[in-house]
């Protein structure tokens, strides 16, 4: 257990140093008015307390993926501790912060028009379609995710579609009403709860004390099925929302859209990011116990979402078990709407669609619904169409990541200079290396080509692709500074 409190105490340490300084870096103005007093709408744009907007962003960002993703990369051994401190610190957390920021001194704008502005405009319609359709995706997830939950522990023989109706209806209700209304209210509780559960687990280890691996007793691969699934790159694809999500950057504007003072974006965007690095720290030693040898319990072959029953059944009296359990439903569909909302502020962007009116809302949101039903029926009516879904998920999340870091490469080298770039331009060139090698690398039942692509030819190219990333970019840059010599000339 000593590796697991090394590594609480460095994400810890990781944002009050590495954090100060990603701070210092992108320069916050406390006098610089923010949208939510320049541009406040009573819908989007309201201004709220930072304590309330750290829960809502840190439940928004967390939904299962530090839960589920962290229990599934703990398969993987040790390497994942490592992964968890690593990404959140100098990858997610960096990720997450420049995005809001970026957000927040241009009006809290969506995602892909930050890719606009510094890839282009290609990119950024480019960016407008693939962000939409993954925070479909999150939503279809995120729908799934809980009625399958909730129909399994509380309503054991029900029809699942009337779950998934009634959640679905209330994430129309949730994407149309003013932030503050419903989002602002009852978020914060459930964040208090998502938090409650993490701190349970930690008091479960000083009662309990599991045998949770330390990191130099070996970082071999313990995954039941290594020989498919190499650490590198299944393992960054499976903990996502614990270390670096794209997920994330599309929920840090609605956010910048409530913050008064620049000086709030450390704690709420970084600070986030690190809270939900630390509960995914938390479960993935949880779960790293119940797949070792000395598990009171057998959990082969067991769903990430029935181990997160076992943790809670064995652990705990049926009570607090209950409310373990209740915190991952809820944790669920509160990052399923927001992401759906999300989606009506990207589209209502590109279509410079005023979203104070209701019907407007109502124009955006209705369409988006109906294709969300529609993926929905397809994921419970085919056997493999969750598992197809959620694997298109995972990595299409991650390829968001991969091209938000380049786009914030391109903000901090045009507006910082020196090599400040570089906090952004490393991870991104790993998260390039990762998102390329899993298409190449991957059997075709988790969505890649590795069953016709022998494995070192498949790591051979996604190494082809993240240096065919630099040089473009070295190239676009070397003709924006040509370009700025000639017009100041």
């Amino acid at each position: 257990m000593i590796t697991f409190f090394i590594a609480l105490a460095l994400l810890i340490a990781g944002y009050f140093i590495y954090g100060k300084l990603v701070e210092k870096v992108f320069g916050i103005d406390k006098n610089r008015p923010t949208p939510a007093t320049t541009m406040a709408d009573g819908v989007d744009y309201v201004p709220m307390k930072p304590w309330r907007i750290f829960l809502i962003q840190f439940l928004n960002i967390a939904g299962v993926g530090p839960i589920i993703g962290a229990i599934m990369g703990a398969q993987f051994g040790t390497a994942s501790f490592l992964w968890i401190v690593l990404g959140s610190i100098f990858a997610g957390a960096v990720h997450d912060y420049l995005a809001g920021m970026i957000s927040l001194r241009n009006k809290g704008c969506s995602l892909p028009e930050i890719h606009g502005t510094y890839l282009g405009n290609g990119a950024k319609q480019v960016m407008r379609g693939f962000t939409i359709i993954l925070m479909i995706l999150v939503g279809v997830v995120f729908v799934s995710t809980p009625a399958t939950l909730i129909n399994a522990h509380f309503t054991q023989g029900w029809n699942p579609y009337i779950w998934i109706g009634i959640i679905l209806a209330y994430y129309l209700i949730a994407t149309l009403l003013p932030i503050d209304k419903l989002i602002g209210k009852i978020y914060p509780i459930f964040g208090i709860l998502l938090l409650g559960m993490a701190v349970a687990i930690l008091v479960a280890f000083f009662m309990y004390k599991p045998e949770i691996p330390e990191i130099w007793s070996g970082m071999e691969n313990r995954h039941p099925d290594a020989a498919n699934n190499p650490i590198f790159p299944m393992m960054f694809i499976s903990i996502a929302c614990g270390a670096i999500s794209g997920f994330h950057a599309t929920q840090s504007p609605l956010m910048a859209r409530c913050m008064v003072n620049e000086k709030q974006g450390r704690p709420i965007f970084y600070g986030a990011m690190i809270t939900e690095g630390i509960v995914a720290l938390i479960w993935a030693a949880a779960a790293a116990y119940f797949f070792g040898p000395d598990s009171v319990v057998d959990v082969a072959g067991k769903s990430g979402a029935a181990i997160v029953g076992v943790i809670a059944n064995t652990w705990f009296a049926p009570a607090i078990a209950t409310i373990c359990i209740l915190g991952v439903i809820s944790a669920a569909v509160t990052s399923g709407d927001t992401a759906l909302r999300s989606a009506r502020l990207i589209i209502a962007d590109f279509l410079h669609y005023d979203q104070k009116p209701i019907k407007n809302r109502l124009l955006v949101a209705i369409p988006m619904f109906a294709i969300t039903a529609a993926i929905l029926v397809y994921s419970i009516s085919d056997a493999n169409g969750f598992q197809m879904i959620w694997r298109y998920f995972a990595w299409a999340n991650q390829v968001l990541a991969t091209v938000t870091l380049w786009a914030i490469s391109v903000y901090l080298i045009r507006s910082k200079g020196k090599l400040w770039y570089l906090i952004t331009l490393i991870p991104a060139l790993f998260m390039t290396m990762v998102t390329g090698c899993f298409l190449f690398v991957a059997k075709a039942a988790d969505g890649g080509f590795g069953s016709v692509i022998p494995r070192p030819a498949g790591y051979g190219i996604g190494a082809a692709i993240a240096v065919a990333a630099l040089v473009l970019f070295i190239i676009i840059e070397r003709k924006h500074s040509r370009k700025n010599e000639l017009l100041s000339k």
